[in-house]
């Protein structure tokens, strides 16, 4: 299967090369970014001897004549254009941005200050949260392949909101981001003397994945109200831990929650339930496209926490988007993400 990927000169198109250059079955035939002629090893050294390619022009047509799947690793204003141009062509897309995530145009133009995408291409567009929507996914033709916080916050509450076992009102995410989550861009906020030794938190209730987030839990319990939402950057390349508190409708004990998640991921290869006690750490996904999970029902309070991590870049962007990619085309949902954690 022949591969293109637009946008390769950010973290997640750099990503998305590192996992497909070991694919066996998808292999990509090309690379494109408005920087037409550049070698990628100019921007990613570390790439020499195994991907020399050069960036191509970003011509649709062509795009979609000679390859079977095109993955936008574009920003988000970009991606929704070029999945326009792409609609209606013999080749599938997936969408690493923001932009086909929202159902409501209105909402993702208050969001994320861009024009919304046409509704043609919204209404294909499936939502791409792989261990909740397998069997969309496998008929998508478009995809949108869901942001890190969203992932890493969906998979830790997924079991509890599809059951109707959460309260409806009072749901809080304490999310938590390694640097690569800001992008490549420079700024002042993410320099290595702002954030060295550093904690920050940041897009107070305003950043652009809460609608996302309600949105699915939304299509579980239509009874659940607004989150309380709050994002973090860490002084780490990489990784996201979401800890989340809820409270339930009855109460239940740590095991046999986590006896539900369990039985609710079962065959799931890529989430990992902790046992009671157990409770997982950013650095044990690192490279991977693991999502762990670990849980503690305080009776003292009521309420439940839940630990979720995940690599941004891996579960949540160029990881979930190569799984995604494997069930569109009826492949071995974790092909060529077989990766083991690295550790230390």
């Amino acid at each position: 299967m022949k591969a293109a990927i637009i946008g390769v000169t950010g973290y997640g198109g750099g990503e998305l090369i590192r996992i497909l250059t070991d694919h066996p079955v998808f292999r990509i035939h090309s690379v494109h970014s408005s920087r037409e002629g550049m070698p990628v090893t100019e921007e990613y050294p570390h790439l020499y001897t195994i991907f020399e390619d050069s960036l191509e022009k970003i011509d649709s047509d062509k795009i979609a004549a000679e390859a079977d799947i095109v993955f936008l690793a574009t920003p988000s204003g970009v991606s929704g254009r070029l999945a326009e141009a792409f609609s209606g062509k013999p080749i599938k897309v997936i969408d690493l941005s923001g932009d086909l995530r929202l159902n409501d145009p209105g909402e993702y133009e208050s969001w994320y200050g861009h024009k919304a995408a046409g509704s043609n291409v919204l209404e294909k567009a499936v939502y791409g949260l792989s261990e909740w929507n397998r069997e969309n996914i496998r008929k998508a033709e478009i995809l949108s392949n869901p942001g890190c916080y969203p992932t890493a916050t969906l998979l830790g509450l997924g079991p509890l909101a599809d059951n109707g076992l959460l309260e409806p009102a009072g749901i809080i995410v304490d999310a938590k981001s390694g640097l690569s989550g800001a992008g490549k861009s420079l700024s002042k906020a993410t320099s290595f003397t702002e954030m060295n030794e550093n904690l920050k938190i940041y897009k107070v209730n305003e950043h652009q994945h809460i609608p996302e987030i309600q949105q699915q839990l939304a299509r579980w319990d239509k009874h659940i109200r607004p989150i309380t939402f709050s994002t973090h950057l860490i002084p780490v390349s990489r990784g996201i831990m979401a800890t989340i508190y809820v409270q339930l409708k009855e109460e239940m004990d740590t095991e046999s929650l986590v006896d539900l998640y369990k039985e609710t991921y079962a065959g799931h290869h890529f989430v990992r339930i902790r046992p009671a006690g157990k409770y997982p750490a950013i650095k044990e996904v690192c490279g991977s496209n693991f999502c762990d999970i670990g849980m503690h029902a305080d009776r003292r309070t009521g309420r439940l926490t839940i630990v979720s991590v995940i690599d941004n870049l891996m579960k949540g962007a160029a990881g979930q988007a190569v799984q995604n990619a494997n069930l569109m085309f009826g492949l071995e949902e974790n092909a060529g993400l077989n990766y083991v954690p690295v550790y230390p």
